[in-house]
């Protein structure tokens, strides 16, 4: 295998690649985010200089369901972020995600630096509930319910799909081979090429379940603000590195 050959390849293994390359197009990707309020200390301290926490006190925890994604295929997804500014522009602070597919917890940990592990999500409808259940090694971490469809945001679309498209960032480490730091950035990416199909917001509760291993419930839950329900089409496009640790 000559270099060239070696540069071209998009992923490891080289035989026989985790995820093909970019962009990455999502159909019908289906969400429940929960929005709530959490401890001051508590978001500092999962919060990365020189991001800062925006006013209220304010996270999310969500689950996607995603039917189809290119180079992915169809796979769930749940976990928890922070609602941050970077040089006061609001973002989204992915703080850990859990998810039930090889190909994009590699690819997202190794492009744009999400915090991916591997769990078991599930979100579906439960008579009149959206749900979402989350297991770690078996155990119940997380448990999300919202009303179904109660309050539509089709006159609010637009609105909808503006915040689809703030800017997102990830905390990237990836060490060199004897062991200390090779990579540690902030990594910001944008949505693109959103079309939102649907939109809901309701009542929502949360309960998050303490575990070593799968620390969700170390953002405690104080107030839930409320449930958002959509479904939406987007390209995830590359990153971009917004802060170099290593620099």
């Amino acid at each position: 295998m000559k270099a060239e050959e070696i540069l071209k390849s998009h992923s490891m293994p080289v035989f026989s690649p985790s995820y093909p390359a970019g962009p990455y197009i999502f159909k019908n990707r289906e969400y429940l985010i929960i929005t709530y309020e959490s401890d001051p200390d508590a978001i500092r301290a999962a919060l990365p200089e020189p991001l800062e926490p925006a006013p209220g006190n304010l996270c999310f925890f969500e689950w996607m369901k995603m039917p189809d994604s290119s180079g992915f295929g169809d796979y769930e997804e749940s976990g928890g972020g922070i609602y941050a500014t970077y040089k006061g522009e609001p973002c989204n602070f992915s703080v850990q995600m859990y998810l039930d597919d090889e190909p994009p917890i590699t690819g997202g940990r190794e492009i744009w630096g999400f915090p991916k592990k591997y769990g078991v999500p599930r979100l579906k409808v439960n008579k009149d509930t959206l749900t979402g259940a989350l297991h770690y090694d078996d155990e119940r971490v997380a448990l999300g319910t919202m009303t179904y469809k109660h309050v539509s945001l089709e006159k609010s679309l637009a609105d909808v799909k503006k915040g689809l498209g703030k800017l997102n960032v990830n905390l990237k480490l990836i060490p060199d081979v004897d062991g200390s730091p090779k990579i540690a950035q902030l990594v910001g990416y944008n949505l693109e090429d959103i079309v939102v199909k649907g939109a809901w917001e309701g009542p929502a509760r949360l309960h998050l379940i303490p575990h070593v291993n799968c620390r969700v419930a170390d953002l405690p839950v104080k107030r839930i603000v409320g449930g958002r329900h959509q479904i939406v089409d987007f390209t995830l496009p590359y990153g971009r590195v917004l802060h170099d640790y290593l620099a």
